[in-house]
């Protein structure tokens, strides 16, 4: 069988395939490697957009899509029935984890004012002194997967006090559901997004969501753009009342004329949490591992169902 990847590279994180498994690179679709026939895995280009779904038509021998991402909302009901969607699910997670760790310190430890202080060659420790501080934080992580998970077991040396949400609740696991957002945010001093994009997940952090967040509270959305409703949050930072630390934006990429950009209170990063240099050979592992799944006839880990 045919098994199609995005980066050469990629091949020497594989380890030993089956012998009659041919893997070829396609890094541009309009030049594809080989006929489509005969490809029965592929992987499309990590942060791969709607577009590249183009591409499923044109395969009619295909069984598994494997993303080089966490989230699947660009492929999620746009693969043909009979092929399976696995998701990247634990490739990503200390590299998003580290991200909201270094993005909640560097808010609470004024490092934005204090770089742009840097760059006017100014001594600003009358500007920013005292900071505020991470120990003693309250933290609500919204998405209890492995990426939650994860921001927890990094951010538990800082003596900070934890709840977790997900879709449904986990009461065995501490774990709160979706529905009791509203009596949970006022008591958060950091709020953490790790949501998958799905239509329940969409527009989820709208002017309701904002209201209840308790004053001077830390808004960090590392999931998917979308999940806050893009009015509501830049209304509700201009009052001055919370911040923000944003991976992710709606639209992506943000416009430089945004009013996002200029707001003192508000880290913005290009969606690069996942985009480190240890991302390739971990994904490429996973995708090692599929491939021989696949071809032994064994179940497929990360497979997307609902979104999810």
């Amino acid at each position: 069988m045919k098994v199609w990847i995005p980066h050469e590279s990629g091949r020497a994180f594989l380890g030993e395939l089956p012998w009659d498994v041919t893997v070829e690179v396609v890094e541009d679709p309009a030049r594809l490697p080989s006929e489509a026939a005969g490809v029965r895995f592929w992987v499309p280009p990590f942060l791969a957009g709607g577009d590249a779904t183009a591409l499923l038509g044109e395969l009619p021998d295909l069984a598994v899509v494997q993303l080089l991402s966490a989230g699947a909302d660009a492929w999620a009901g746009r693969i043909p029935e009979g092929v399976t969607l696995c998701d990247a699910r634990g490739v990503h997670d200390p590299s998003t984890a580290e991200w909201v760790v270094a993005a909640i310190l560097s808010q609470l430890r004024a490092f934005p004012a204090l770089a742009r202080a840097q760059a006017r060659r100014e001594w600003a420790y009358g500007e920013v002194a005292p900071t505020d501080e991470l120990a003693g934080k309250r933290v609500l992580i919204v998405g209890a997967g492995s990426i939650g998970s994860a921001v927890r077991d990094r951010l538990a040396p800082f003596e900070v006090s934890f709840t977790l949400v997900a879709r449904t609740a986990r009461p065995d696991q501490g774990v709160h559901g979706v529905e009791e957002l509203p009596g949970l945010l006022p008591e958060a001093d950091v709020v953490v997004l790790l949501v998958p994009l799905t239509e329940q997940t969409r527009g989820l952090v709208d002017e309701t969501f904002l209201a209840a967040m308790r004053d001077g509270a830390l808004l960090v959305n590392a999931a998917r753009g979308p999940v806050a409703r893009t009015e509501a949050l830049v209304a509700e930072l201009r009052t001055g009342r919370i911040s923000a630390a944003l991976d992710v934006t709606d639209p992506e990429p943000l416009p430089a004329d945004h009013p996002l950009w200029a707001m003192p209170n508000v880290l913005l990063t290009p969606h690069v949490a996942g985009s480190v240099r240890g991302l390739l050979p971990r994904a490429y592992r996973l995708v090692g591992e599929q491939v021989r799944r696949f071809a032994a006839g064994e179940p497929l880990v990360n497979a997307v169902v609902d979104g999810y």
